[in-house]
């Protein structure tokens, strides 16, 4: 039985998990790590603690697709149609601007949450889902019939589990940096590679989720607002109206995003300290805005992709034997959108079959 790790359940995790579970079917067993509570990585949605139903999406907002992805990505989208876990935005964006004004470039929103996406993925994959696991390293170990597999030490379960013919990182770019171990060991013989990873760039910014009980009216003319000119503030949204959810029956609650400098210039600030700033200028931009009864903050460290490594292949190869694999993956080896996500899961899918036909003919 073929066994790989995948350390990730973020958008380009779950795609992966559900590609490989279509080619392979039951020859393969998946297993998914992630350092989380949930799932859903840049694309994971909060619940407020007093109405689980009453929901805010703090990271994606909602998927753009241009005509060429529309195209080439067609089967994912017509299955997430099909599911009924997203459907085109029908609500006012103001300030959207670029290439967003192509009338043949499609907005889709998630009704359920933006991580609904990636847990219809994961499920559909039947992974062994672990969270809490947080990786600090991979190393090889050495199976009694001479044939050297990959092992995995996750830091907060203290748990290791071995046997592993793949494992695939799809963390941010700086995590996969900090790796200790075999990973480590790897980057620091291929200095190219090490350089050329180092040199991925992504955005920082914080997030604000506001939640309100049923029957609160939140009033203005949009369900999304790209804001320019405010130091601090770059979004903001009436995040159900924005997925079209009615507040009366579950509760409104509103999304900020800060701007790129605000989000790098604090992002190593308490959440605590945070807050109160992005809320102060919250009331510049949604002038009355009624008492949330619960707000969320969240610091993305790693928000987009600014800079994806060189050519942007995908899937890099850390290091290949006759019976394992180590890839690395996700947005930063491609660009910083679900599409991005898309080609690389992609791009790690056809070199984990490639390794698997090779080693099944061993």
């Amino acid at each position: 039985m073929f066994r790989v790790l995948i350390v990730g359940a973020g958008p380009t995790g779950a795609l992966l998990a559900n590609a490989l579970r279509q080619e392979l079917q039951q020859k393969v067993t998946i297993v998914m790590w992630d350092k989380s509570r949930g799932t859903g990585g840049r694309m994971s949605t909060s619940r407020s603690p007093d109405d689980s139903s009453c929901i805010a999406d703090l990271g994606a907002q909602y998927l753009t697709v241009t005509p060429e992805y529309a195209s080439k990505h067609s089967r994912y989208y017509k299955d997430l149609l099909e599911a009924g876990l997203i459907h085109s935005l029908s609500g006012k964006i103001e300030g959207i601007k670029g290439k967003y004004f192509n009338p043949e470039t499609k907005n889709y929103v998630t009704p359920k949450g933006i991580s609904s996406i990636v847990k219809h993925f994961i499920k559909k994959s039947g992974a062994s889902l672990q969270v809490d696991h947080h990786l600090s390293r991979v190393d090889v170990e050495e199976e009694s019939v001479g044939k050297p597999k990959l092992s995995v030490s996750a830091a907060t379960a203290s748990q290791t589990d071995s046997g592993y013919d793949a494992v695939v990182l799809t963390m941010p770019v700086p995590q996969i940096l900090k790796q200790q171990g075999f990973t480590q060991q790897c980057l620091e013989k291929d200095s190219g590679l090490f350089e050329d990873l180092k040199a991925v760039q992504y955005s920082s910014r914080f997030a604000l989720g506001l939640f309100y009980p049923p029957g609160v009216t939140i009033d203005v003319p949009y369900v999304g607002k790209y804001v320019d000119g405010n130091p601090c503030i770059r979004w903001v949204s009436v995040d159900n109206e924005k997925r079209g959810v009615d507040g009366k029956t579950h509760g409104p609650s509103v999304v900020v995003h800060t701007s790129v400098p605000f989000g790098i210039k604090h992002i190593d600030m308490a959440k605590s300290d945070v807050q109160p700033i992005i809320m102060n200028h919250l009331n510049d931009v949604i002038p009355n805005l009624p008492e949330p009864s619960s707000i969320k903050c969240v610091g993305w460290r790693y928000s987009q992709v600014s800079k994806p490594l060189a050519g942007a292949p995908g899937h890099v190869t850390i290091a290949e034997h006759p019976s394992y694999l180590l890839l690395a993956a996700g947005d930063g080896f491609s660009h910083s959108n679900f599409d991005g996500c898309i080609a690389s899961a992609e791009s790690a899918l056809a070199r984990l079959l490639e390794f698997h036909k090779k080693t099944s003919q061993l």
